[in-house]
């Protein structure tokens, strides 16, 4: 079973590794490095100790006699009693294997009470070779130490003189800092892990409300939003969910008020189809003739619509149009070429700009045709249908111009909605979804589409697409059919 672990608690436990780490190597390195320099000190203050003792055995005195030494054991009795040892430093005096001398009291270093150290150096004492030594004791722990052999001249005896340093009291400092160091590096970790504790949940806060309002979302209540401060990634993070939201919401009430409305407009066909047969008289060979056209035009009607309403929904999606560069002039020729076999009209170019554009021509053209099927259904022989191109600004604006019946100021707002028509239109034929699907296409193109009409004065219908890379205009030509 995988066990679950939080965010937070992920990354307070990165964070606090990664301090661990770096404080435990800071600690471990400064630690080698102090005790070697202990060390390395050490080994100074008995080169040190060698020197003024060489020194000494070259230019010394017996004090008692104002002459030079006679024995060894009198020579090392003086230099006992003339050296102060360190606080660490431990020193002794054996002539012939066996301890002569030893410092006053109030020496911490005792050598003469470890017999196992005086046994070892005893040993050592016919060796002139001096050189710092370690060895373990049992009673004084670890200790650097030198013998330096001691003869005078004229007495047979064998000295043997010796310095020491209680290696672990040197580093006794060292240790208590590093122990110090330890306690407040543990302190330092706890202090982090509860100050990360409260930022992580302070910056982790909009993931938990997201997933929080994640799991309220329903599809009949997208209403919920993640309240957002600040502006830090996280709180980018909640701003973008919230828009997304608001896409979503807006295009489930989309979809919502579709089917409502398909649902409404598909039931009146249903209806009549259902009625008609229900009255038909199957013996009647005439009737079930009037019936079978009837039945076989609503059928056509709701496949248009059905249609439509698939072409509505391929809207939103993102490859719905494929824009190319598109010479504008010739795209409104070839518009008007189609057009002209729609209808008897007067039909006419109002502008043609000579430009390249990008934006998808099979549907512009589809838009286009539509608002000139539109008008061709408001209009009456030896009315005036026009279109016409224009480059205004960062824009590209393509219209169709009708001296119909117009449109009422109350339905302007409205007549892009889905099976929305005018009053004007009432009886005339067409599924209601044209103009949503222009609006749609116009939206696909990050456009728009908008109308100028009053009653009695035809209508203008607008496409104004945002320029995709256009090209500068080369010039304005006016130009009638």
């Amino acid at each position: 079973m995988r066990v679950r672990v939080a965010v937070r608690t992920r990354v307070l436990a990165a964070v606090l590794g990664v301090a661990a780490i770096g404080m435990l190597v800071a600690g471990v390195t400064s630690f080698l490095v102090q005790r070697e320099r202990v060390d390395a000190r050490i080994d100074d203050n008995i080169a040190q100790e060698v020197g003024e003792f060489r020194e000494f055995a070259g230019d010394g005195i017996d004090p008692a006699t104002g002459s030079a030494f006679t024995t060894v054991d009198r020579f090392l009795e003086v230099v006992l009693q003339r050296n102060v040892p360190d606080r660490d430093e431990g020193l002794l005096a054996l002539v012939d294997g066996e301890v002569a001398w030893e410092p006053a009291s109030g020496v911490s270093v005792r050598l003469e009470d470890d017999r196992e150290f005086v046994r070892l150096v005893a040993g050592q004492g016919g060796t002139t070779r001096v050189r710092p030594h370690s060895v373990e004791t049992e009673t004084l722990g670890q200790l650097r130490y030198v013998t330096v052999p001691v003869t005078v001249p004229g007495d047979p005896a064998q000295g043997l003189y010796v310095i020491a340093y209680a290696r672990e009291m040197e580093q006794a400092e060292v240790v208590d800092a590093y122990q110090t160091f330890a306690i407040v590096a543990v302190a330092s970790l706890a202090m982090v892990g509860a100050v990360g504790w409260l930022v992580a949940g302070r910056l982790l806060r909009p993931i938990r409300l997201l997933r929080d309002t994640a799991q309220q979302i329903s599809d009949t209540d997208l209403s919920r939003r993640i309240p957002v401060t600040g502006t830090d990634d996280i709180s980018a993070l909640a701003r973008t969910f919230n828009d997304m939201l608001d896409r979503l919401e807006l295009a489930f009430a989309g979809q919502r008020d579709a089917l409502d409305d398909a649902g409404h407009e598909l039931r009146t066909p249903i209806t009549i189809i259902r009625g008609h047969l229900e009255l038909m008289d199957s013996a009647d060979p005439a009737d079930v003739e009037e019936v079978r056209v009837l039945v076989m035009d609503e059928l056509d009607r709701m496949r248009r619509m059905v249609d439509d309403l698939v072409m509505l929904a391929k809207s939103t999606r993102p490859d719905f149009v494929h824009p190319r560069p598109v010479e504008l002039d010739r795209l409104v020729d070839e518009v008007l070429d189609k057009a002209r076999a729609l209808a008897d009209r007067q039909w006419r170019v109002d502008a043609r700009v000579t430009a390249t554009v990008a934006l998808d021509p099979q549907r512009i053209t589809q838009a286009l045709l539509q608002l000139i099927s539109n008008a061709v259904k408001f209009t009456a022989p030896g009315d005036v249908i026009a279109v016409g191109s224009a480059l205004s600004g960062a824009e590209v604006r393509l219209w169709v111009r009708d001296t119909g019946a117009g449109i009422a100021a109350a339905d302007l707002d409205r007549i892009f909605d889905r099976f929305a028509r005018a009053d004007v239109g009432r009886g005339v034929e067409g599924s209601g979804l044209g103009l949503a699907i222009v609006r749609a296409i116009a939206e696909a193109h990050r456009g728009t589409v908008t109308v100028d009409s009053r009653p009695g004065d035809g209508a203008i219908f607008t496409v104004a697409l945002p320029l995709f890379g256009a090209a500068a205009a080369d010039d304005l030509v006016e130009e009638e059919a």
